[in-house]
């Protein structure tokens, strides 16, 4: 079993200590510095300033981007679904003749 290690990361002018697996230390920063990029982005864009209303639409952002992911990988499983379905119906009816 691995250390656990000790990190702090800033979000939004507040410091987060977190105790993780060494293996997380790098998703969770880049993560922490997207988030930062997309307070700054909506900030700017909309001229929000409430950290609140700004963390809560990066959340709404990020949400929306696992679900479209997930119902576009849906999508694409399905239609390899069929084109599979199709492909083995050509061959058995090809065996079988």
């Amino acid at each position: 079993m691995s250390e656990m290690l000790k990190i702090k990361l800033s979000i939004a002018n507040r410091v987060y200590p977190l105790t993780i697996a060494p293996e997380q230390e790098e998703g969770l920063r880049k993560a922490a510095k997207e988030i930062e990029a997309m307070i700054a982005q909506f900030e700017q864009s909309y001229s929000v300033r409430d950290k609140q209303d700004v963390l809560a639409m990066c959340a709404l952002q990020f949400a929306s981007q696992v679900e479209q992911k997930q119902i576009d990988k849906e999508s694409i499983s399905g239609h390899v679904e069929e084109k599979l379905n199709t492909l083995n119906r050509l061959l058995e009816n090809q065996l079988n003749s």
